[in-house]
């Protein structure tokens, strides 16, 4: 199953680089060359992507990674759901150092 953060990030890796290569995109995500087959396989029958050869390129084997209008609607969603995470999470580190400060200062 493919988590809402993989999601997002490889949704956006490929809105910006739509001729990364796969050896490409796991090395920025961190994640293996088999599991980004099989997450772009996976955005790809979800319609949220859709995949093709490069029309005048001689290596056949490079492919061009372009967002849908259901995968560009997808990542919209998954970028407001990040950005909520991630303001939970800075205001709990917010609070937990205000809580450090005050013990240190006494």
């Amino acid at each position: 199953m493919l988590d809402e953060e993989s999601r997002y990030k490889i949704l956006k890796e490929l809105e910006q680089y739509p001729d990364i290569s796969q050896r490409e995109l796991a090395r920025r995500l961190h994640i293996s060359v088999g599991k980004t087959n099989f997450c772009l396989k996976a955005l790809a029958e979800k319609g949220l992507i859709k995949a093709g050869n490069f029309k005048k390129n001689a290596n056949k084997v490079r492919y061009l990674y372009l967002l849908t209008p259901k995968g560009i609607e997808e990542k919209v969603f998954l970028t407001q759901q990040f950005l909520k995470r991630k303001i939970a999470e800075y205001e709990t580190l917010e609070k937990e150092i205000e809580q450090l400060r005050r013990e240190v200062k006494y």
